[in-house]
């Protein structure tokens, strides 16, 4: 019976980690995304020893092509900037590669790899011909003009459009990269490439997005979180639930706890956060939107809005995130990585925290997933639960390639299945493995099995 601790070290392990270490040095992010799935991967090498012969894991943790280049643009007052780029084209096994392009000063090589080696496995576990992929550039928009951020679009996408195409790799949107930087990189893709093809997802409906894209990962993310639940025989009506963030993720994540009954207390940025007891309603939800989506504000204009609720600046440090502390029934973290450390997570589970479903990437850290395990926290991780928004990303290239549009309705029932479907998929692969009740190794376990043995079929390539 193997362990059901979150990151049981061995020597295996250790001596994988040291390997990779060796190889990558400088690159912590990376390190913790590596550790985190080879954790879950020991037991399956014994039961499957072709694994081990055929290198996979050593395959597998280096990228198949990683893309840096320089960005120039200039800003509104004609002084010249320049940015790097990248492209982690990280596993094209099951299908072309797909993630998202992250425009954040955070960004650089460890960081992409971080969320290229996972996006490898969660887009294994939506069950849909896609392979993993991250990229994006250390420019932030946030300050910046539109014709600064067009200028820089264009100027990105002008090398990268070298390296991408809708058989081979497709990006689409992430932290920084919304639907006006979807629209100015396309744009110019198909400027210089006289293409009109699927080659980014996320884009406008009216030019050839899905349907049920913006609120694809938060509403994926409540599903996954209600088959959780219904696996116990409960749901999520009457529950009191904390999210992180007010972007996309958490705006509709909000919007689907909402419809499901539950109640949603806190929303966040990098200035801070609001408790509102009385709850985040439709009312109020449709106000964050406008003010994020729109006029590009911050939280601590919703306490002005609504005086009932409470604004908190954002504060940091050994003590954690005083937003974790408030007391409810389940949490829905949708913000960025690392974002609940185990001090966060033990202050979860002193308030008797039920749930968590991460919308976010990989938003708690080793020791606040052990501290989850360990008692018996309900807890849905990233490479699960957040798969939503890539299912959809597929779809939409589906979508494109026919030349078709479906409804929200249709769109909606596809992802349902899907969250449903890699609900199932975490459950067998943890019960086959001996780790029943635990969804990080049958995430894990479940999404490298079906790239690994398509990587035998394939030949050593």
């Amino acid at each position: 019976m193997a362990t059901d601790t979150a990151h049981a070290s061995s020597a295996f392990v250790d001596d994988f980690m040291s390997y990779v270490e060796e190889r990558s040095p400088h690159q912590p992010e990376f390190h913790q995304a590596v550790r985190e799935v080879v954790s879950s991967l020991e037991v399956v090498l014994e039961a499957r020893p072709e694994y081990r012969r055929h290198r996979i894991l050593e395959r597998l943790v280096e990228p198949e092509r990683v893309i840096q280049f320089r960005v120039p643009w200039m800003d509104d007052d004609g002084d010249v900037h320049v940015n790097r780029g990248y492209r982690v084209e990280f596993n094209s096994a099951i299908g072309p590669y797909k993630g998202g392009l992250r425009f954040h000063n955070s960004v650089n090589l460890s960081v992409l790899k971080f969320l290229g080696f996972e996006q490898i496995f969660k887009n294994s576990l939506t069950g849909l011909p896609i392979g993993g992929g991250k990229g994006g550039s250390d420019f932030s928009p946030s300050g910046r003009s539109d014709m600064e951020v067009m200028r820089f679009c264009q100027s990105f996408m002008t090398e990268l459009q070298r390296h991408i195409g809708a058989d081979t790799d497709v990006p689409a949107g992430d932290i920084g990269v919304g639907g006006r930087e979807i629209g100015y990189m396309f744009g110019q893709y198909r400027r210089i490439q006289n293409k009109f093809t699927g080659t980014i997802t996320g884009r406008a409906a009216d030019w050839g997005g899905s349907l049920l894209r913006p609120e694809a990962t938060g509403y994926g993310c409540v599903y996954f979180a209600a088959e959780m639940l219904a696996a116990k025989g409960r749901t999520l009506e009457g529950m009191n639930c904390l999210v992180s963030g007010s972007g996309n993720v958490a705006q509709y994540t909000t919007e689907k706890i909402n419809e499901l009954g539950g109640k949603v207390l806190t929303l966040s940025d990098s200035g801070g956060w609001i408790h509102d007891e009385n709850g985040i309603d439709a009312e109020k939800l449709a106000f964050v939107m406008d003010l994020k989506n729109n006029r590009r504000g911050r939280i601590s204009e919703y306490a002005e809005k609504f005086p009932n609720a409470k604004w908190y600046p954002a504060t940091g440090g050994s003590e954690g995130n005083p937003l974790w502390s408030v007391p409810a029934d389940a949490a829905f973290p949708s913000a960025t990585q690392n974002e609940i450390m185990g001090v966060d997570a033990t202050h979860l589970v002193e308030n008797k925290i039920q749930l968590v479903a991460e919308g976010a990437n990989m938003p708690t850290t080793a020791d606040g997933q052990a501290i989850f395990m360990e008692h018996g926290v309900l807890y849905g991780p990233a490479k699960a639960a957040n798969a939503g928004g890539v299912a959809v990303s597929a779809l939409e290239m589906s979508q494109a390639s026919q030349r078709l549009q479906w409804s929200r309705e249709e769109v909606d029932k596809h992802l349902k299945r899907v969250m449903k479907g890699i609900h199932d998929g975490c459950v067998h692969a943890a019960e086959s493995f001996g780790h029943e009740g635990n969804y990080i190794h049958g995430s894990n376990i479940a999404g490298f099995t079906k790239v690994a043995d398509s990587m035998i079929q394939q030949g050593l390539i």
